[in-house]
């Protein structure tokens, strides 16, 4: 691994600084995190947080002198920000955060700019009209301009989603509320961009006019776990745009530190709470109109057991079962189903074993030796045909399979194994597959089926369902706890359990599924022996996830 040393001098320059931390953050930008083994000087880090609001701007030309206790004193407010360990010294894991890319608002600004808990933050200002419109004056380098338009579309809509906000987009000389634009280097304003890496983007509040500008030196991409995902980030800036600081929160939208590409983003709660505190809850009312009323279906809730669960391009949810499939909604199973499957998906067999819909928009589907390419509910080409030609070191007869949304590659699982495929890779699959569903933390053998929903992985095991943290990497904690009931959580039934699933008449599993031992109660646990669980849990995480992800 390259030992990233002394990155500049102590001299106080702005350049030294922007050369030192886009240095860094294009690493960043390029392998998908920042550099192991950073180091920084204490010149470098003053710059930093004086750019991002926690030390008062340091003149350039003189070096105005900064005392150690308030470079120290700053170092703690950043840690404390960012939710890592508040050590006050410019530790490997304090400058690896500032290497990596982010939003170029500052952190520290509005009402709640201190002493605040872990929440999101107001500005102070916010628009007096709800119907708010925009125009994007210069497109950025190497995307298409529909597919641009498409994309800031769906970052509006993220906000007006949860509120009554519109907006319109304008066009030529209009004046709109907010203007977007993709410039490089120094454009106008003052604040320029630092080339790849770095700053991604910068907006301005309300009362600063709301304009968003975007970094072309990026390589922006759209539904691509490379380059930087044009929607998440606009997403974010919007929400300047619109009134929003910074969050502490680190899962939410608003935090200032680029995560990567999600496939199945979703605003955090903080988000939510934030724009609703300016701009109130969404009514409702209007042309998309309610959500019709879930349904309980009698065979669902009699035997919940499914063949197959996944989702389709648009994000609709469906379920498999002998000859027939269910579309969900988020109450349970949506009116005027059951169909049949082959009433839909003409030629596809039933008793499935197992459906997932790639990031190419196109679903596949498993039955024993075979498999089935559909691109919406028409067949792609001549199918079926052998899982061994087209997926070549997969398996026949899968139990479930799922694209994983901690990297975007797809997943197969069989009775106690699982098997990583990479269409990118050659061989797809590589020889240290299969390996153990146990390095699943909490999910047991044979499942029935696995789908991604609101940025979980859920495994499913005759009548119970277990959620699967893609972040902790472990089945989540939650109250109730997992497994649950896939009857009373997914299909709506209202008799069925509400609670945890543990009881020999609760929990219905097959003779050869097999669960591991819990071991000994914690209580009976001393001190010490909870310490070493503890740590080891955290140990068999970190491997776990290495082993799956590699």
């Amino acid at each position: 691994m390259t030992r990233w040393s002394e990155i500049v001098s102590r001299r106080p320059s702005i350049d030294g600084y922007l050369t030192a931390i886009a240095f860094l953050a294009l690493y960043a930008s390029c392998t998908g995190a920042a550099p192991n083994n950073v180091v920084i000087s204490d010149t470098t880090a003053a710059n930093y947080l004086a750019q991002y609001g926690y030390l008062p701007p340091i003149n350039p030309e003189n070096g105005a002198f900064l005392s150690e206790e308030k470079l120290t004193a700053a170092i703690e407010e950043f840690q404390a920000f960012a939710g890592i360990n508040i050590t006050g010294e410019l530790n490997e894991e304090t400058a690896k955060l500032m290497a990596t890319p982010r939003c170029g608002v500052k952190d520290k600004v509005g009402p709640a700019a201190d002493g605040r808990s872990k929440r999101y933050a107001l500005q102070g200002s916010r628009w007096r009209t709800k119907n708010l419109t925009y125009k994007i004056s210069k497109y950025p380098t190497g995307l298409n301009k529909q597919e641009v338009d498409k994309e800031i579309a769906k970052a509006f809509g993220v906000w007006s989603g949860e509120t009554d906000l519109t907006f319109t987009r304008k066009s030529g000389h209009e004046n709109v509320h907010i203007e977007i634009r993709f410039e490089v280097g120094e454009h106008g304003d003052g604040d320029p961009f630092d080339g790849p890496g770095g700053t991604l983007a910068h907006a301005y509040f309300p009362v600063y006019g709301g304009d968003a500008h975007f970094d072309d030196s990026e390589r922006w991409t759209i539904r691509s776990y490379r380059g930087t995902n044009l929607f998440q980030v606009a997403a974010h800036e919007f929400g300047h745009s619109l009134g929003l600081s910074h969050s502490d929160v680190k899962s939410a939208l608003m935090a200032p530190f680029y995560r990567g590409y999600d496939p199945h983003f979703i605003l955090d709660r903080d988000d939510v709470d934030a724009i609703q505190a300016l701009y109130g809850e969404k009514t409702r009312h209007g042309s998309r109109g309610p959500s019709p009323p879930a349904e309980e279906d009698p065979e669902l809730c009699k035997d919940p057991k499914v063949d197959a669960m996944f989702n389709t391009k648009d994000g609709e949810t469906i379920v498999f079962k002998g000859k027939h499939y269910w579309k969900l909604t988020d109450n349970g199973v949506a009116s005027g189903y059951p169909r049949r499957i082959n009433s839909t998906w003409k030629e596809l067999p039933t008793n499935i074993d197992a459906a997932f819909t790639y990031r190419n928009g196109k679903t596949y589907f498993f039955k024993g030796t075979q498999y089935w390419r559909y691109i919406n509910t028409t067949m792609d080409g001549d199918y079926p045909k052998e899982i061994s030609d087209g997926f070549t070191g997969i398996p026949d007869h899968i139990d479930a399979a799922t694209v994983w949304t901690g990297n975007g590659k797809i997943y197969f699982y069989k009775g106690a194994k699982f098997w990583r495929f990479d269409p990118a890779s050659k061989p797809p699959v590589r020889s240290n597959y299969p390996k153990l569903i146990q390095n699943w933390q909490g999910i047991p053998n044979h499942v029935n089926a696995a789908v991604t929903y609101k940025g979980y992985t859920y495994f499913f095991q005759d009548n119970a369902y277990y959620r699967f943290n893609d972040r902790t990497f472990r089945v989540d904690d939650a109250d109730p706890a997992f497994p649950r009931s896939t009857a009373y959580w997914w299909f709506g039934c209202k008799s069925a359990n509400r609670g945890t699933l543990g009881g020999t008449d609760e929990l219905v599993t097959s003779p050869n599924h097999d669960y591991a031992d819990s071991g000994a109660p914690t209580n009976l646990l001393n001190s010490s022996e909870r310490t070493w669980q503890l740590l080891l849990g955290i140990m068999t995480v970190i491997i776990a996830r290495f082993v799956v992800a590699t």
